[in-house]
């Protein structure tokens, strides 16, 4: 199999696989990685079409983007590469926090193109906002970027509708960087009317619910000790929020079972139905092992009807969900 290919933005479009991966878990966060099978798992993303990548800076922090360049070497051409500045980290790991000035913005893209081995990034995002510093003035030192030939297009992630229409204003923003999953649908309400109006694609991460909708998380024993998912920073994949979520994950089994597709594969396919002439939408679920992206890549060829759709729709009602996103939401941009 190979993807069919999908466009975000209009002013400034990037042309990128159906479906991305998300790299993060290779290296941080959701249990032990291995840079080997991680690779692999790269390797054989490429060669079934699946050539949008993603990562950050702080992923690891700076390890991801360094195995991301070692798994592409010799194969730039056929990667459209996304990393995020903004969450500043240490090496030690310390959190140091969201920096959107500048003088910063220059100095993380040169360390980023560095440690990925490339010339230049495909599209850069503000991985969050700077609520200190104006967003015109982040935006105008990525548009300095882009006139320097370092970075092709420009992003923004989890940004509120006035910042998205800020940041657009000063050079034309390709894709929102935004949660979307069955399990997390409030941006339908204010931020996608207006990404559509500006002509900004949409990338969804999580749109497996981190995990919960592949029908894999079962408890929290499901997952390794050291997975940051145990962590009350996820509610939604903690005590009674998570007994209560797997009861709605249930009903996506029913109904993927009906399909002839996995949990997972049914949730992907709902998000990728969400795209229109007017919204280019591109889900990254992340995975480290080749079985579960050659599992997610095949959810491209899940074709729903009106009718699966309202079927899903009716079995995760949109508020039905138990717990925020996130522990801590003060670093989404509202």
């Amino acid at each position: 199999m190979t993807l069919h290919q999908r466009t975000l933005g209009t002013t400034s479009s990037l042309t990128v696989s159906a479906l991305g991966l998300g790299c993060m878990g290779m290296s941080e966060f959701y249990g032990r990685g291995d840079e080997g099978e991680a690779v692999a798992t790269i390797h054989r993303a490429l060669d079934l079409g699946v050539t949008f990548l993603d990562t950050a800076d702080m992923y690891g922090p700076f390890t991801n983007e360094q195995l991301v360049g070692k798994a592409i070497a010799g194969r730039r051409d056929e990667v459209q590469l996304a990393t995020k500045f903004g969450n500043e980290r240490r090496p030690d790991g310390t959190r140091v926090g969201i920096n959107g000035r500048p003088e910063y913005v220059r100095t993380a893209c040169d360390a980023s193109l560095q440690r990925l081995g490339v010339d230049h990034i495909d599209l850069y995002y503000q991985h969050r906002v700077d609520r200190t510093v104006p967003i015109e003035e982040t935006v105008g030192a990525m548009k300095e970027l882009v006139e320097a030939g370092k970075v092709r297009h420009l992003g923004l992630s989890e940004a509120s509708p006035e910042t998205i229409r800020r940041g657009h204003a000063v050079h034309p923003i390709t894709a929102l960087q935004t949660e979307y999953s069955l399990f997390t649908r409030d941006l339908e309400d204010e931020i996608l009317p207006t990404i559509r109006e500006l002509g900004i694609g949409l990338v969804p991460y999580s749109p497996l619910g981190r995990g919960i909708l592949t029908g894999a998380i079962t408890s929290e024993d499901s997952l390794d000790p050291d997975d940051s998912r145990r962590s009350a920073y996820f509610p939604r994949l903690n005590g009674e929020g998570l007994r209560a979520n797997l009861r709605l994950v249930d009903a996506v089994r029913s109904l993927a079972e009906q399909k002839g597709c996995t949990p997972g594969q049914l949730a992907l396919a709902w998000v990728l139905s969400q795209g229109d002439a007017g919204l280019g939408v591109v889900p990254i679920p992340g995975t480290k092992r080749v079985k579960y992206l050659e599992e997610n890549a095949a959810a491209a060829d899940v074709v729903l009807s009106a009718d699966d759709l309202a079927a899903l729709e009716a079995a995760v009602p949109r508020d039905a969900v138990v717990g925020e996103r996130y522990g801590d939401m003060s670093t989404i941009d509202s």
